[in-house]
């Protein structure tokens, strides 16, 4: 008999795939989620047995089959290890979607992802409160006072996970256009992300300051608005949809060679514009010429003739492969040149370096006790190498690694590549600046 489909659900496999994958279950050992709690259901394969029973009308979407869908941490390590072809990370954030559209979702989904994300100057105001509390000194009081440790250990958690905010946004003080050191050899657009801009201001900031050594043109448009991620992890597409459609129409006027970002959950979402809107009539080709020029940071600078650093940093340092770079942008080597381009720097490799850290976005709120499972693993990693440094290019892995080094006693600290390369040049420039002072 010939089965109904209850949704269209694209990444739903065929049957031959389907009783291949129950017979399989080689995903299973490379779900961060399965591995800490041996229970089928949290695995991908149960994600593929959920959507099939839901697409045939045999089950109904109810709040146990919301929280399966949500514990994935779209980590897309399942993916990419399926001998059979399917995509269960794909197909649970595909029934997200369905999700949102055929159930009443919380009163507060709208007013975050219509009302927030989309608006740069909300993000703004909305980390004053925390601004305050870093530069009053609060938080300094906080900590020596032990009044932290009132509080439930998921918040004490959460309060650790916040770098050192700037006082004011790169959205606000960074120039649109900043010329070149020397000569142009690149247009250059430049995607500010909403964590980039708001939090790791100095990070984005060194990103610009890099390629402008490299002979960039480097062009940030302050109108952009989120990528769409946060929207596309909770079943928004059609936010998405519109957000796309925004940022496309504000960078590609610009005619730049290249749109850099250097965060891998930005970047994953903008190189998919072009199947997101693949069946827009209006939008499906600029969304594809968009998507192609996106790069990462790392990626685009060990694209380039780029000029490496003289200023040494002598540190050990290890590096963590943010899941959206790693596979869904297919970035593994370029970040691991570009740190050892830097003199001094002993890079050390980090066993199961692309295992997940646990964040994907919200975790640490929704599954906090799974969260903090999966980030043990990665932190006892860590520790092992001995580094003095990890780097990882995704705000969000910063966020939870900062987190775990506090949480589990690892001291290390967390950058950004980025962050390390233009150390390393300004240390060079304040060489050159000491030695011409000293007439050497």
């Amino acid at each position: 008999m010939a089965q109904r489909r209850r949704e269209n659900i694209p990444h739903l496999p065929t049957e031959e795939q389907y009783l291949n994958c129950i017979r399989c279950g080689l995903c299973l050992s490379a779900c961060p989620i399965y591995r800490e709690t041996l229970r089928e259901t949290d695995g991908p394969r149960a994600h593929v047995v959920l959507a099939r029973k839901y697409a045939e009308g045999e089950l109904d979407i109810s709040p146990e089959f919301v929280d399966l869908m949500y514990k994935c941490l779209d980590c897309e390590a399942c993916n990419a290890i399926c001998p059979v072809g399917i995509r269960p990370a794909d197909l649970a954030m595909e029934m997200r979607q369905v999700i949102h559209k055929t159930t009443p979702q919380p009163w507060l989904k709208k007013p975050i992802f219509h009302g927030y994300f989309p608006h740069p100057l909300i993000q703004e105001l909305s980390v004053l409160p925390l601004l305050l509390y870093q530069r009053l000194g609060l938080q300094t009081l906080a900590r020596k006072l032990g009044i932290l440790k009132l509080l439930p250990r998921q918040l004490q958690d959460m309060e650790h996970m916040v770098p050192k905010l700037p006082a004011r946004s790169l959205r606000q003080v960074l120039p649109e256009e900043i010329p070149p050191m020397g000569e142009e050899k690149h247009r250059v657009a430049f995607f500010l992300g909403c964590f980039q801009s708001t939090i790791f201001a100095q990070e984005s900031e060194a990103t610009v300051r890099v390629m402008a050594r490299n002979g960039c043109r480097v062009f940030t448009p302050k109108q952009v608005k989120c990528c769409g991620m946060p929207a596309a992890g909770y079943g928004d597409i059609d936010l998405v949809k519109s957000l796309a459609r925004f940022n496309i129409d504000l960078f590609l006027p610009l005619n730049p060679d290249v749109i850099v970002t250097d965060c891998a959950t930005c970047g994953s979402t903008l190189k998919h514009y072009g199947e997101i809107l693949k069946d827009d009539p209006e939008y499906a080709h600029k969304a594809e010429v968009f998507s192609a020029k996106v790069r990462d940071i790392s990626e685009f600078l060990m694209s380039i003739d780029i000029r490496a650093p003289r200023g040494e940093i002598r540190a050990r340092v290890t590096y963590h492969d943010p899941c959206h770079l790693v596979r869904a942008q297919k970035v593994r080597k370029q970040p691991r040149d570009l740190l050892k381009l830097i003199p001094g720097v002993e890079f050390v490799e980090m066993k199961e370096s692309d295992w997940c850290c646990g964040s994907a976005g919200t975790q640490i709120l929704t599954h906090y006790h799974n969260s903090l499972a999966v980030n043990r693993r990665k932190m006892e990693n860590v520790r092992a190498t001995g580094a003095d440094i990890v780097a990882t290019g995704c705000p969000g892995c910063q966020m939870q690694l900062t987190m775990g080094s506090n949480h589990y006693n690892v001291n290390v600290r967390v950058v950004h590549p980025i962050q390390l390369l233009e150390e390393a040049y300004r240390r060079e420039e304040a060489q050159i600046a000491d030695e011409t002072s000293t007439g050497e």
